[in-house]
């Protein structure tokens, strides 16, 4: 997988992106990677890549040209999924991210800057808007970094192990059970005695039970896609029982 990153700011996601488990994935070229200035491809002599709006709204917004050139050179002879980061599309979530690593394609992420892009590059371009979250930040390269993040860590060759990245928060549905390490006991408090017990079984139906329990309290709305066996729902009801009664503040104790 290729992934291109248009940018008035390579440099941060040049500098995330060649760090860590992902900077590794890089070298080992789990996946390649190009970050490309957009005012490089500018086409007047000030290298200018905004201008007003034609609305009241103020600000400035993206040129489509400068975009669309270097859209055009850095992918010519190949077909990516275009994506754009924007507050308008929809949240990101781990399914997202797992149809984007099983799907292969290349990605060429557009940063936004300013007060957006003018729409006509986007339609052009077939882009898809993708959104982190519902608020607004000052440019596209943080939700860039953390899309290219999320993917590539589910590429073959990312991880040591697929457990890594199978057994954790929102890749099944549910939020991840609690998690503990040495020592066995710190301030006072000790790791649960079903995880040193060293009953293999035991422990899996710990950790399943533990995730249910955490996604009830704390992410309730993901239990109604998750998929929950008989045993799980059973057990569910007795999570709703047990903090039924409970004030809010004391859900999480």
């Amino acid at each position: 997988m290729k992934i291109d990153i248009a940018t008035l700011f390579p440099e941060i996601c040049e500098t995330y992106l060649s760090q860590s488990i992902v900077g590794r994935a890089r070298a080992k070229g789990v996946f390649e990677l190009e970050c490309h200035q957009i005012r490089d491809y500018a086409f007047d002599k000030h290298h200018r890549v905004d201008d007003t709006p034609y609305s009241e709204r103020q600000g400035m917004l993206l040129l489509a040209e400068p975009i669309w050139q270097c859209f055009k050179a850095v992918t010519a002879g190949r077909s990516p999924k275009v994506i754009y980061m924007s507050p308008r599309g929809k949240t990101l979530n781990q399914q997202k991210l797992k149809e984007l690593a099983a799907a292969g394609e290349d990605l060429f992420i557009l940063c936004g800057h300013y007060e957006g892009v003018d729409q006509r590059v986007l339609d052009k371009m077939e882009a898809e808007e993708i959104s982190i979250g519902d608020y607004v930040l000052t440019g596209g390269e943080l939700p860039a970094v953390i899309l290219a993040d999320g993917v590539v860590r589910l590429l073959d060759g990312t991880l040591s192990q697929q457990d890594c990245f199978v057994d954790e928060s929102h890749y099944d549905g549910l939020l991840e059970y609690p998690q503990y390490t040495k020592p066995q006991v710190w301030e006072g408090m000790a790791v649960p005695d079903i995880l040193v017990s060293g009953h293999h079984a035991n422990i899996l139906k710990w950790r399943r039970q533990k995730s249910i329990e955490e996604t009830y309290l704390k992410r309730p709305e993901l239990l109604n896609c998750a998929e929950l066996t008989q045993e799980d729902l059973a057990y569910l009801s007795e999570i709703k029982a047990k903090y039924e009664d409970l004030p809010d503040f004391l859900k999480k104790e």
